[in-house]
């Protein structure tokens, strides 16, 4: 990294500091020249823009969309966690009980899609700006302590002091970012940038601004699940995307390490156009994907809808859909509550819906009974294994 020291290009310049190393000091967005959209990187922005817009329209002829974006919200939450190292699957957050502390790691996602519903209603319910006082409120929620995890490292403070990536310390560091400092001076640029009037297409801006925000990693912990936050967030706020159904997640955890060799080439050369034709492949990749999705859920919704009114379980059925869909690992209690019937009762649309191999067991013993919605829960999961689909 010393060799690149004091020579500047599009994105900035490493320099080394009075402490001896040498960190990366970046330049105010947008770059110059400005990101080269010619050729084969306008077709695929233009084929990003449609690929939005399906998920949109998708979205505005759903009968419960909020089903389907809090399911794609957890989704989200749980592979940007996943890339940080976070160890839980679909049904450890989708089975999280309020009444009992979670694990460390399904923790950790649940103050993500806390973090991300917050963020989301402040954006639109309050129509408060995005601003780097809105990103320290949605930082205090994402770090909120986890009983049995580490210390909380600041939750909704910037860094005061210098922080690295990769490696173990200074010396062996994979990537410096600019000292608190220079840090600070690069976030009010950031800000500027957030509201300023370019002629910069809106998901080619969104490209830039996540490639900042992790480039000067302005939190002890917690960074890079902000800057993907920062997506949805940019999205819906420009009105670019109606409802924060896109996870992509999906695409960056199946790609890590170019990911994160995207973003170190721009530090490096410069080359913004690489790290934008990535972030956009990965938009209409995973576009396609929440579309297609969406269609099998509501195939299945359809069919097994059928199949318990053929089983003669009645308007109880349709109760019990809904409920699964918004839940679908649940108890005969939670059933007895949400479809009106008493715990008998229940427990008979559990048993039909058993017979019917919708629901399974995945509790042990007869006591407390927990089941899952399997089907559902498979098309939801796909891409949240180790190793992910794309």
């Amino acid at each position: 990294m010393d060799n690149m020291a004091e020579t500047p290009h599009r994105s900035g310049v490493y320099r080394k500091t009075l402490a001896g190393y040498t960190a990366f000091f970046p330049n105010p967005l947008p770059p110059e020249p400005p990101v080269d959209l010619n050729g084969d990187l306008q077709l695929l922005l233009s084929e990003a823009d449609r690929a939005l817009g399906a998920i949109n329209t998708v979205a505005s002829v759903l009968p419960n969309p909020d089903l389907f974006v809090g399911m794609f919200i957890q989704k989200e939450a749980l592979l940007s966690s996943q890339i940080e190292g976070t160890q839980s699957s679909l049904v450890d957050i989708l089975g999280a009980e309020e009444e009992h502390e979670p694990t460390v790691d399904v923790g950790e996602v649940v103050n993500y899609v806390k973090a991300m519903h917050y963020g989301l209603d402040r954006v639109r319910k309050d129509d408060f700006p995005m601003s780097l006082r809105l990103l320290r409120e949605i930082h205090a929620m994402l770090m909120t302590q986890v009983r049995g995890g580490k210390p909380a490292l600041t939750p909704g403070e910037f860094r005061t002091g210098q922080n690295w990536i990769g490696g173990s310390n200074l010396n062996n560091a994979r990537f410096i970012p600019p000292p608190a400092d220079a840090m600070n001076e690069a976030l009010g640029e950031l800000e500027k940038y957030l509201h300023a009037e370019d002629h910069v297409p809106p998901l080619v801006r969104c490209a830039l601004i996540h490639y900042q925000f992790e480039t000067i990693h302005p939190f002890n912990d917690g960074n890079g699940r902000m800057g993907r936050l920062l997506i949805t967030f940019f999205l819906v706020w420009k009105k670019i995307l109606d409802e924060p159904m896109l996870y992509l997640s999906a695409y960056l955890k199946a790609h890590q390490q170019e990911y994160y060799d995207r973003l170190m080439q721009v530090r490096n050369s410069g080359n913004f156009e690489a790290w934008v034709r990535f972030f956009l492949e990965g938009v209409v990749t995973v576009s396609d994907l929440v579309v297609e999705t969406t269609r099998r859920i509501q195939e299945l919704e359809r069919s097994d809808t059928e199949r318990l009114m053929e089983a003669g379980v009645g308007h109880s059925g349709l109760l019990l859909m809904r409920f699964l869909l918004r839940q679908p690992v649940l108890r005969v209690k939670d059933i007895e509550k949400a479809v009106g019937v008493s715990y008998t009762k229940a427990n008979s649309i559990v048993a039909s819906a058993e017979q019917l191999g919708m629901l399974k067991q995945i509790s042990r013993g007869k006591r407390n009974r927990k089941y899952a919605y399997q089907a559902y829960i498979d098309i939801l999961s796909e891409g949240t294994e180790m190793g992910g689909i794309l």
